[in-house]
């Protein structure tokens, strides 16, 4: 619809004024809250897309099996020149007199404390994949800088980003960890600081409904109520769900192989109904009870149980070669920054389209539902403060965490080449790593709870997300909206996996990295946006 208000150009920067109010033209069948059309079909969309794989299983594999690394290759300079934009503008409001403007205005305080803040944003955002990848990776990329090959199935490990060591241990440490760091630390939360911020902007500053439409208005105006809104949300709606449901497969078979390698429970379909079933079941506890009473609690206890861990580790495991993958892996980090940044003129094209642009595409269609939450409670943050705590302290805790446990693997493999956690498979390898430290079953069944309740953390909070997009932007739908969209994730998770098989997996794995394709182009017009409106502020202000 088209809202009789200011132009674009007459829009006051403070706050905008607008006749559209949150939730007018939702519709309430059910008890449910919800805004046409973007609930019907995004709905109706992922419904189909999940019967169409499953009916045709083997073409949409091989379909979706050319479909990533088509996208990754094709475009791998684009991915890369985007996540430098988001970078630069990052660092840019970090030093600029923007960074001064409060969320939510002059008087806003925060509604949360930095601890209940942090460990929100932190198990939203990468948490169960630091859980996955954070031995395997540096063990992959210290393989490549040593001229070698890890031997895992389907790694891609035959390539050095950055010239290999020579036969130096010591230096194919430091260029494997840096290698890693980099896809762990500044620019993927860059990413989703820009959403985030945009999102927190034009909610709390200029009174638009927390929905990524809002972040537009000074580029599309009224327009946003209309189509160009509906497709930005059902976009954000798409990657999304798409996200969450390949990390449930992540979650799914690492704490699987966890539970089978203590307790011999099993991998087949009866322990997988289980499992989900669990966690989705741990996901509703939480979203009953609210952002205040689930969310926040269930990720204070587990960054609680995360630093836990990673304190036992770096203190009974080789703590010389930790620190010296932390502090000599995040120098090399620093020096090599550029280099492994450079969107032209690589040689090293398999790392650059096999692991970076695949991992810039997936933290991109992660981006709608880590940036909302984070927006949601960030409210009374200056833009400074915001992009410091969202950036640089998450990426420090990643280069603790990779020198930590990839750098304990690492030892071990130095240590004796046949140590079982250099062959172990991709979901075994965290645990494998634990083995020869002490309280290793102790240590193995915390590493499982971690991973299961990242990924309630990362289910309820998705919930929330989906629901507020498919509310129209309203935070406060009915309860039972949100249960709906928990249960609804975890049944096209569970149907996937036990019915697709890898197949569907694979499918789900490409649309999440297609979903990141058009969704960069969203987040550099949303870059745009953002100054325009961050400037519009200051001016009103003066």
């Amino acid at each position: 619809m088209t809202q009789e208000t200011e132009t674009e150009d007459e829009v006051a920067p403070h706050p905008i004024e607008t006749d559209f109010e949150v939730g007018q033209h939702n519709i309430t069948p059910f008890g449910l809250d919800i805004h046409n059309p973007v609930f019907m079909i995004s709905g109706l969309s992922i419904v189909a897309f999940v019967m169409v794989t499953l009916m045709f299983q083997e073409g949409a594999t091989e379909f979706f099996g050319w479909l990533r690394p088509a996208l990754t290759s094709t475009f791998d300079w684009f991915f890369l020149s985007a996540a430098n934009v988001f970078v630069l503008l990052c660092l840019f409001l970090l030093v600029s007199p923007l960074g001064s403007i409060r969320l939510g205005g002059d008087d806003a305080k925060p509604d949360y404390g930095y601890v209940g803040w942090f460990a929100m944003l932190f198990a939203a955002g990468m948490g169960i994949g630091l859980m996955f990848f954070g031995v395997s990776e540096p063990m992959s990329h210290f393989a490549s800088s040593m001229g070698g090959v890890a031997g895992e199935a389907g790694a891609r490990t035959d390539w050095a980003p950055l010239g290999a060591a020579a036969g130096d241990i010591d230096a194919a440490r430091d260029l494997g960890m840096a290698a890693s760091i980099f896809h762990w630390a500044i620019h993927p939360w860059a990413i989703y600081a820009v959403v985030a911020l945009s999102l927190a902007f034009f909610t709390y500053n200029r009174g638009l409904p927390l929905t990524l439409r809002s972040a537009f208005y000074p580029l599309l105006g009224d327009r946003i109520w209309g189509w160009w809104g509906h497709a930005i949300d059902i976009l954000a709606v798409f990657a999304t769900l798409f996200g969450l449901a390949t990390s449930l497969g992540f979650g799914t078979e690492q704490a699987l192989a966890g539970l089978n390698y203590l307790f011999g429970w099993g991998t087949g379909n009866g322990a997988k109904v289980i499992l989900i079933a669990a966690i989705t079941g741990l996901a509703l506890l939480s979203v009953i009870r609210g952002l205040d009473g689930g969310v926040k609690i269930l990720s204070e206890i587990n960054i609680g149980l995360a630093a836990l861990l990673l304190v036992f580790v770096m203190l009974v495991g080789p703590t010389g070669d930790i620190f010296a993958s932390i502090f000599s892996g995040g120098a090399a980090y620093v020096t090599n920054f550029v280099p492994l940044s450079m969107p032209f003129g690589r040689e090293d094209v398999n790392f650059s389209q096999g692991w970076t642009s695949f991992y810039w595409a997936w933290w991109i269609s992660w981006s709608p539902f880590v940036g909302m939450f984070i927006a949601r409670v960030s409210r009374g943050r200056t833009v400074r403060e915001f992009i410091f705590c969202v950036i640089v302290i998450p990426s420090v805790i990643s280069v603790f965490w990779m020198g930590a446990f990839g750098g304990t693997a690492i030892s071990q493999v130095v240590a004796d080449a046949a140590a079982p956690v250099k062959d172990a498979a991709l979901e075994l390898k965290l645990f494998e790593m634990l083995k020869p430290l002490p309280l290793a079953g102790i240590t193995s069944f915390l590493g499982i709870v971690l991973v299961l309740v990242f990924f309630v953390t990362s289910s309820d909070s998705g919930s929330l997300v989906i629901d507020t997009i498919t509310a129209g932007g309203k935070t406060d739908a009915p309860v039972s909206q949100r249960v709906f969209w928990c249960t609804f994730e975890g049944i096209v998770a569970a149907t996937l996996l036990l019915v697709g098989g890898a197949g569907a997996l694979t499918a789900l794995q490409a649309m999440a990295v297609s979903t990141g394709f058009p969704f960069t182009i969203v987040l550099l017009a949303m870059c745009v946006s953002l100054v325009i409106g961050l400037n519009q502020s200051r001016k009103h202000a003066k």
